[in-house]
């Protein structure tokens, strides 16, 4: 099973999106400073996450939440809330 997360940095309040088989795990590895993109805009808290139960369905929606459509759906999730999570 992987997960498709979405970070935010608590520096810039950027976001960043990305996938894993554990999360929270991955979580650990971008706060401590281990992956490159995100070093310099630690600390990091996971937004939202989803379950995907392949490999496959985990990139193509890793894909949409970094096309312009799903920006503007996590834009909109700062307006009116976040979902809770949700399994595909």
């Amino acid at each position: 099973m992987y997960q498709v997360y979405i970070l935010q940095s608590q520096k810039d309040k950027r976001t960043y999106v990305g996938f894993s088989e554990d999360a929270e795990g991955r979580l650990k590895e971008h706060n401590i400073g281990k992956v490159k993109a995100t070093k310099n805009r630690r600390p990091l808290v996971i937004l939202m996450m989803e379950e995907c139960k392949t490999l496959a369905e985990a990139k193509i929606r890793e894909l949409y939440w970094k096309s312009g459509g799903g920006r503007r759906k996590i834009k909109d999730y700062f307006i009116k809330g976040f979902p809770p999570i949700q399994k595909f």
